[in-house]
């Protein structure tokens, strides 16, 4: 029903930066929150940073000062700018769409999760 499609991970070197792309594609009329979390090898799922529909953001502690979420609603699309990255910021991120309400009756909400995109910081 909901797809959501993410790009732009890769290889970096501590420092450097990175820009992540999720577009969510399908019958979809609105989408409440979009955002990003992360999963390290042997840790949680955690929120990096989020943003609602009228722009409101909100960042890990982590992250707060180095990455940057922004949203285009007309495309369903969420990115997120990092910069100063880490080799703690290895993680495998997935993109989030929170309360998406479909573009068809009886318009149920749902949530969808990307497939993931893996950021490597290292030298």
């Amino acid at each position: 029903q909901v797809q959501l499609v993410e790009s732009g991970g890769g290889l970096v070197q501590p420092g450097g930066s990175l820009r992540l792309s999720c577009a969510a594609s399908g019958s979809i009329f609105s989408i409440y929150a979009m955002g990003w979390y992360r999963q390290a090898p042997g840790k949680q799922r955690e929120l990096v940073a989020s943003i609602t529909k009228d722009g409101s953001t909100n960042y890990a502690d982590s992250v707060k000062g180095r990455f940057g979420i922004s949203r285009d609603n007309d495309k369903n699309a969420v990115y997120l700018q990092m910069n100063s990255l880490k080799p703690e910021d290895t993680a495998v991120y997935y993109c989030n769409a929170d309360e998406v309400v479909l573009g068809y009756p009886p318009y149920n909400s749902l949530d969808a999760w990307g497939q993931g995109t893996l950021v490597t910081v290292s030298s």
